[in-house]
């Protein structure tokens, strides 16, 4: 291709408009060139989605990212987080040097970093604030569709926003759009029309067109960053190869009963698995529970229902070191058992993946089990990634405990982790070509020849 005709489609492109400061200060020492990168990069855009996995220091970039936006906007910067990251973010950002403190109301919101649970947004006033990070912002899929809106609607006129998370919309592309759409940059409904096609009868179901694949992750490019390693952006610093990852699985021998019909490992659909997996909780619970008291290493157990839970807590009896983390606790209760499992005071942990699986650091940690298997990829995905991270300096063992009839659901799972991988190399790609590239603004057509008059006219 014609450099002239590159540079003209280069023009043609569609980008997210810079809102940010043309020229961020020096970076602070405690971030790496990749974090520092990435940050002046927010600076400069204003609201953007940092997507770096698990481990690769998004918390140390929201800080910094926030301390300057509040104090280019004169205003207090607000992070909200999952349940009891709050907490993990205020001790790093302290330790670090920052102004910033968790708070649970608009009561005790000061200048500087304010760091509050989704839970407790309609605590707030979104107007007082100069800028917002959404920490773990993939979490917003997972909420219903009124509170993700109320989210979104509630910094829509906000200059400095930030989306955060290791995870963007890993087997749905689509699902950017949500990111998108708190960034300001592209409603859905824009992006849908403009890179994606819906072919099926589910109109839920939209495809990226073929010859837009790169012209959209290009222009996802413009407005974030993501990598898996810091050498997709260009610095390849030590320390950041993850440990071996070790996934063991167990069948449990359990009769199902359906519909008056005795049968053993064969597919059943999504609506049957949950009757299915009501009546197995018992011997998926006894074999999670014998794995934990095997040995005197800490242990999270997954499970997906309260029935679940039930089963597990009853199967581990009165073992000491054993905490459990439900919905129904109160913030208080939840934040108290995740720091008592944090600092070793608790040894096993059990919950939902829903309940304690986004954000927390746990590479304390190298063993985990699920009493069973969920359709969703992110979801394992996330609950894995609490302990096999950056900075795990041992081999991550993954128990997963199955009854007859979810071997399918494990092919599910590996067909999203495909497409996972296949969007996570175009991102990668995108970024590459954007790193170090001065980003192209849409030029407007100009006329300026002045045409003549034909005589015969």
């Amino acid at each position: 291709m014609r450099p002239e005709y590159q540079a003209f489609l280069d023009r043609r492109a569609v980008v997210a408009a810079p809102r940010g400061i043309e020229s961020p200060n020096d970076p602070p020492a405690h971030l790496f060139q990749y974090q520092a990168e990435c940050a002046q990069f927010g600076l400069r855009q204003g609201s953007w989605a940092c997507w770096l996995g698990t481990g690769l220091g998004k918390t140390r970039i929201e800080l910094w990212w926030s301390d300057v936006a509040s104090r280019e906007a004169n205003a207090p910067a607000l992070i909200l987080t999952p349940l009891a990251v709050a907490r993990q973010i205020e001790a790093e950002g302290r330790k670090l040097g920052y102004d910033v403190r968790v708070i649970r109301s608009q009561d005790d919101v000061r200048p500087g970093i304010n760091v509050c649970n989704y839970d407790r947004l309609d605590h707030l006033d979104p107007q007082v604030f100069g800028s917002v990070a959404l920490d773990e912002s993939s979490i917003l899929k997972d909420f219903t569709g009124k509170t993700s809106r109320a989210i979104i609607d509630a910094f829509s006129g906000h200059r400095w926003r930030m989306s955060a998370t290791a995870t963007p919309a890993p087997n749905d592309h689509v699902e950017i759009a949500q990111h998108s759409d708190f960034c300001g940059v592209m409603d859905r409904a824009e992006m849908l029309v403009r890179w994606f096609l819906n072919d099926t009868s589910d109109t839920g179901e939209w495809r990226l067109k073929g010859h837009a694949i790169r012209p959209f992750w290009d222009w996802v490019a413009t407005w974030a960053r993501a990598a898996q390693h810091p050498r997709e952006l260009g610095d390849d610093v030590a320390g950041f190869d993850l440990p071996p990852f070790r996934v063991v699985r167990h069948q449990v021998e359990s009769e199902v009963t359906m519909e008056g019909t005795l049968f053993g490992p064969v597919e059943v659909s999504a609506a049957d698995m949950h009757r299915v997996k009501r009546q197995t909780a018992g011997a998926r619970a006894a074999e999670v529970a014998a794995l934990s008291l095997s040995n005197t290493e800490p242990w999270v157990i997954w499970c997906d229902t309260n029935y679940e839970a039930d089963a597990i807590m009853g199967a581990l009896g009165d073992a000491s070191g054993v905490a459990e983390v439900r919905g129904s606790d109160s913030p208080d209760q939840k934040e108290a058992a995740l720091a008592a499992f944090a600092d070793g005071s608790v040894r096993v942990l059990v919950s939902k993946p829903s309940i304690c699986g986004w954000g927390l650091n746990w590479q304390h940690c190298a063993r985990m089990a699920f009493a069973g298997r969920t359709f969703s990829f992110e979801v394992f995905h996330q609950a894995v990634r609490r302990c096999w991270r950056f900075g795990q300096a041992r081999e991550v063992e993954v128990h997963i405990v199955t009854a007859p009839g979810e071997d399918h659901i494990g092919r599910v799972l590996d067909r999203k982790a495909d497409a996972h991988d296949s969007m996570k190399d175009e991102m990668v790609a995108a970024m590459k070509r954007a790193i170090g590239k001065a980003q192209a603004v849409k030029v407007p057509y100009r006329p300026t020849h002045e045409g003549r008059m034909p005589a015969w006219l």
